[in-house]
């Protein structure tokens, strides 16, 4: 009751005061003897109390437009809080930093998803891009990112997780299907990384960048295996082993990445490098190399970006000792790797 009886005068306000204006301009034009004549002057004044009337409607309804759009503005903002929640600089021993820009120009969410979550098997962390971006892509994200917030300690496989995932994404597009026929062609591609206690790295990918991994200058890839279909086309094979890809050591990083970021290009065409970004900024704290990247990749694109664009950064901050074997085999490599997933 104290929402609506909070509502009601402004309402009546909001209906009040255009209707005062026209109340006055009728006024004038039916008793005024001034309006009633056809000199100079008198059309002249007529014109002015028109014009001023026209003056304040105009001003009143451009004031009710900016307060709209500043409630609209707030209710994305908690939108946004609550689908990509602002995640804590240091999570188990990782320093973590975060970040998303929207496609679509004032927006302040899209169709790009992350997530980090320590549990008893590890810190797991997930990377995401649903096809398209804006709020249409929105729902999508949502359901993708509230079931990994729950299997991630739910299921002590990470293949299990990635199951999990699939049949959350399958019931939201069976419930979309209801009031729009086109959304049966959506897809998200998924990246779930899996860090344990040991800095021990396993992975599941279906149709995401792989990440980029930072030790000390050099940059490359965490590996070029052959990734499985994004989510919604096909359905995940019955055996979803996780990929083993060597260890996080202390002091490297891990950047994930949406392929918005490599995908970006400047007026000439050009792509963004993000691998040359991340080593001219490989040596600096998650927040400041976040920062560079994206500042450049701006730079790049002289504007707002054609697609959503996220970045989260991983760096191994424990005090521990190198493993055995960390390098090894540990990250398998393909002759004929699939490139880069164009949404």
């Amino acid at each position: 009751m104290i929402r609506i009886r909070g509502r009601v005068p402004r309402r009546v306000l909001a209906l009040g005061l255009p209707t005062a204006w026209g109340a006055v301009a009728i006024t004038y034009k039916m008793t005024c003897p001034l309006a009633q004549q056809t000199g100079f002057e008198a059309r002249l004044a007529t014109s002015a109390v028109f014009f001023a009337v026209g003056t304040g409607l105009i001003l009143h309804v451009r004031k009710a437009l900016v307060r709209e759009l500043r409630q609209i503005r707030q209710v994305a903002g908690a939108a946004q809080s609550a689908l990509l929640r602002p995640l804590p600089p240091r999570i188990d021993g990782l320093d973590i930093a975060a970040a998303q820009l929207s496609a679509d120009r004032g927006a302040s969410v899209g169709g790009d998803l992350y997530e980090v979550v320590a549990t008893e098997h590890g810190v797991r962390a997930v990377m995401g891009d649903v096809r398209g971006h804006g709020l249409a892509a929105i729902g999508t994200a949502a359901a993708v990112l509230g079931s990994f917030r729950e299997a991630v300690h739910d299921e002590a496989e990470l293949g299990c997780v990635l199951r999990r995932l699939e049949r959350a994404h399958a019931r939201h597009l069976r419930e979309r299907a209801r009031t729009e026929p086109a959304v049966a062609e959506e897809f998200v591609t998924v990246l779930l990384l899996e860090i344990r206690e040991d800095g021990a790295l396993y992975a599941l990918n279906c149709g995401h960048p792989w990440p980029y991994l930072l030790s000390g200058p050099r940059v490359d890839p965490l590996t070029r295996a052959d990734p499985l279909p994004p989510l919604g086309p096909f359905p995940l094979p019955p055996h979803l082993p996780a990929l083993p890809c060597g260890h996080l050591l202390p002091g490297e990083t891990l950047v994930l990445h949406t392929d918005g970021a490599e995908d970006a290009r400047d007026a000439n065409g050009r792509f963004f490098s993000l691998r040359e970004a991340l080593e001219k900024a490989a040596d600096q704290p998650p927040q400041s190399l976040l920062g560079a990247v994206f500042a450049g990749l701006l730079h790049h694109v002289t504007g707002t970006p054609a697609d959503d664009i996220a970045l989260l950064v991983l760096r191994n901050d424990r005090s521990q000792r190198r493993p055995l074997g960390a390098r090894g085999t540990a990250r398998p490599a393909t002759s004929h790797p699939q490139p880069t997933t164009h949404l």
